[in-house]
């Protein structure tokens, strides 16, 4: 089966982190700082904690569809993604989500998380990397 592709996102960066980032269609476009430098923007990691939380509470909802549970509109996913440095390793990630169900008992809320977190795309990213390359684009 040829997988189909639903969305692609074009990001156009300048400056790294202390420079902007923009979208194709204009959606994002914002202004980026070093995280914890106090200047005006966001970092990567927050970006990246916005699109998984967003994707897996997306992801949550398909599950509780499933089992024909109706999700309390309270329902909430908070992501933190820790940047950190070793000698070894030098920089690299670690993230977590913390997810609240309200009024949806617990052994059922866990079966929800673990059905979304096999099937959110980020999730999924997160366990066993993802297809990606990095290529040289000469200018024209």
């Amino acid at each position: 089966m040829t997988a189909k592709t639903l969305f692609t996102a074009h990001v156009h960066t300048v400056g790294g982190r202390e420079g902007w980032t923009k979208s194709s269609d204009g959606q994002l476009d914002v202004k980026l700082s070093v995280p914890g430098s106090n200047r005006p923007g966001t970092n990567p990691e927050q970006l990246f904690a916005a699109g998984w939380s967003a994707c897996f509470e997306g992801a949550l909802g398909h599950a509780a569809r499933e089992r024909g549970i109706r999700l309390p509109t309270e329902t909430a996913v908070d992501a933190e993604v820790n940047l950190s440095l070793d000698e070894a390793e030098g920089y690299f990630l670690t993230a977590h989500l913390n997810v609240s169900i309200p009024g949806v008992a617990d052994d059922i809320a866990q079966q929800l998380i673990d059905r979304a977190h096999e099937t959110c795309p980020y999730s999924k990213m997160t366990r066993g990397g993802i297809a990606a390359s990095v290529a040289l684009t000469i200018p024209a």
